[in-house]
């Protein structure tokens, strides 16, 4: 048993007992969560070269563990749910997850409320709400919103609901509204045509469709004719969508049949979403770190992923293979849903084909993604070389780094960073600093301030010592991997990101902000290995050092709309965070922060208008009939209306 010296004595005194472990590496950080039956037992297991050989993730794994943790739970279930939570919080890069580790998206009906809506949320809550889902992207889960919009219109305003508005919204008029507000509907009708979209979603077709042709005939007696043709109208839409349902299991339960596909390293798992005996849907979902593990492992692990937090949990869940843990997990799963769970791995017959079908649309789905992971890789790193010829850098720009001033005349001011690697945002990089001691509206100084700051963090990560990138280093050079104690004032999780150099900076900005960068850059001893350019905003030319003349990328050239792209998010990225600040200084502090405002129109502006919020969707001209012209062009800008 190789069990290294600084963990001898904690894998020594670990306790026989149920409960998780952590693994953290030098830094501090969480790289594994496990649970066992036995801790002691478990993680003992981890440091036995003969494993090492059957699965080099492990051996990778316990190269880097620093230090171990653990939690002692009652039983096995506890365990389980303590691993899930552990999970979720410290998203361990060595535990098989959902790729990105996101939450996915959910319909939310607000069915706590009078008037329910149909809203789409990433967190689910004891707030009285019915939800479905997950769906595997946002653009499938506002088709759908979209399609039951069709079938069963519903609200899409937050306005208190009366029943005597004077007139109805748009979507009124276009039949994407029943009008509750203006009385078209009572509220038991409208509850109880929301309650058919709720029983649609949870695959009671022919008991909605049933429904709705019965009070179409009932209209049509009572010679509703224009009521009974609303509801003809749904009817069709609703018969289109069941066409389209499969018919797949003769005893109308409620299952869902998982199954997978791998390739190179690569897993997309497929989940068939079974109500009442038909196929009412299907998602997909792509695994990170299921490399080097086995099918158990790989099934065990999403199980455990997927119904943390799913909506609904079926009577019987069916699998391609059994998992070793199929009690617990049940036992789990029937906490979750109130009734018992049932998880098989059936071997013939009909359940036998549906864990086929799933598995045939996992491979296919895998094909089609990595065809396109490809594709998009190959355009990339196209668009990168073009960029690298038009700025002639050094190398190809594979990360890129863009920083951005938010603020309004001087308050409130927020730096922004964004991080593109190949191309693609990598949010987990993006950074925002708080501008501190400036007086007033000056961008140059906001912009010193926060280079600074960042670079510094680049030299805090390598032990403080300016020097060490002397001599560019090519991008196949990094990662950069920081010392094990950067500098107190370096928070550990961001560490990895700050020893990182990119291979091109872009200000958002003209040659003044150029060069601010240039000087900050120097001061750092990093001018001749951190290539810089500035973007104006007005005619998107670009400057770089040493050059008079700007740099005119074709207006149709991709990697004219990549840099476009990556200035905007910095944008965007910024004004969230400086809105944000706003709001924290308060409302009316942000009249008065803006140029020709004192208390005394500040005031005047109250006055009339009622709010800040009545000011900022105020016009110009309305403003201005207040306040001088110039002061209402100010307050437009600032407030953002």
């Amino acid at each position: 048993m190789a069990i290294p010296e600084h963990l001898e004595a904690t894998v020594r005194n670990l306790p026989a007992l149920p409960g998780c472990y952590l693994f953290y590496d030098s830094r501090g950080e969480v790289i594994y969560v496990g649970k066992a039956v036995n801790l002691r037992s478990r993680v003992r297991s981890y440091f036995n070269p003969h494993t090492w050989a059957f699965n080099p993730k492990t051996a990778r794994l316990v190269k880097e563990i620093a230090r171990i943790e653990f939690v002692v739970r009652g039983s096995e279930l506890e365990a389980l749910i303590q691993e899930a939570e552990l999970i979720k919080k410290h998203r361990p890069r060595y535990n098989i997850r959902l790729k990105d580790d996101k939450r996915y998206p959910y319909l939310k009906v607000t069915w706590q409320d009078d008037f329910p809506t149909v809203t789409v949320t990433r967190r689910i809550e004891r707030d009285g709400a019915r939800y479905y889902g997950p769906y595997s992207s946002a653009k499938a889960v506002y088709a759908t919103r979209d399609a039951l919009r069709k079938m069963f219109p519903f609200l899409n305003c937050d306005r208190v609901i009366t029943g005597h508005d004077a007139r109805a919204c748009l979507y009124y008029d276009i039949k994407l509204c029943s009008g509750p507000c203006i009385g078209a509907i009572s509220r038991a009708e409208y509850r109880a045509n929301i309650q058919r979209l709720c029983d649609f979603l949870e695959g009671k077709s022919e008991q909605v469709i049933a429904d709705v042709r019965a009070r179409m005939e009932r209209a049509s007696s009572a010679y509703q004719f224009e009521k009974a043709a609303e509801y003809r109208d749904q009817l069709k839409a609703l018969e289109h969508v069941v066409e389209k349902q499969r018919i797949v299991s003769s005893a109308g339960t409620d299952q869902d049949v998982i199954a997978f596909a791998r390739d190179e390293g690569e897993t997309c798992v497929q989940v068939l979403f079974i109500r009442g005996g038909k196929l009412l849907g299907q998602e997909y979902f792509v695994l990170d770190g299921a490399e080097g593990e086995d099918d158990q492992s790989v099934l065990d692990a999403f199980i455990k992923r997927f119904y943390d937090e799913a909506a609904y949990v079926p009577p019987e869940v069916l699998l391609p293979t059994m998992v070793e843990e199929a009690n617990i997990i049940e036992n789990w799963l029937k906490q979750k849903r109130g009734t018992a769970v049932k998880i098989r791995a059936p071997q013939a017959g009909a359940d036998a084909s549906l864990v086929e079908l799933a598995r045939q649309n996992a491979q296919e789905q895998l094909a089609t993604l990595k065809a396109q992971w490809r594709e998009d890789s190959v355009r990339q790193e196209a668009v990168l070389k073009e960029l690298q010829e038009a700025l002639d850098l050094p190398r190809l720009p594979a990360r890129i780094e863009c920083y951005d001033i938010s603020n309004t005349q001087g308050a409130a001011i927020v730096g922004s960073l964004v991080v593109f690697v190949h191309g693609v945002p990598k949010k987990s990089d993006y950074r925002r600093f708080n501008i501190r001691d400036i007086a007033g509206p000056n961008d140059f100084e906001s912009l010193r301030q926060m280079l600074r700051r960042r670079f510094q963090r680049w030299q805090d990560a390598h032990g403080g010592n300016p020097g060490q990138g002397d001599g560019a280093q090519p991008q196949d050079a990094r990662p950069l991997v920081p010392l094990a104690s950067p500098s107190p004032g370096l928070r550990q999780r961001d560490d990895a990101s700050w020893a990182l150099l990119p291979d091109l900076v872009i200000i958002d900005g003209g040659k003044g902000q150029l060069g601010v960068a240039v000087e900050v850059l120097r001061e750092f001893e990093l001018a001749h290995i951190v290539p810089v350019a500035s973007l104006a905003k007005q005619k998107e030319e670009i400057f770089r050092p040493g050059r008079a003349d700007p740099i005119l990328l074709p207006r149709n050239a991709q990697s004219f709309f990549l840099v476009q792209r990556i200035r905007d998010e910095a944008h965007r990225f910024g004004i969230t965070g400086h809105r944000r600040q706003r709001e924290k200084i308060g409302l009316a502090s942000q009249l008065d922060a803006l140029a020709g405002v004192g208390p005394a129109r500040r005031k005047k502006l109250l006055t009339t208008f009622g709010s800040i919020e009545a000011i900022r969707a105020a016009s110009v001209e309305e403003l201005a009939k207040v306040v001088p012209r110039p002061v209402a062009e100010a307050i437009k800008e600032g407030l953002g209306g």
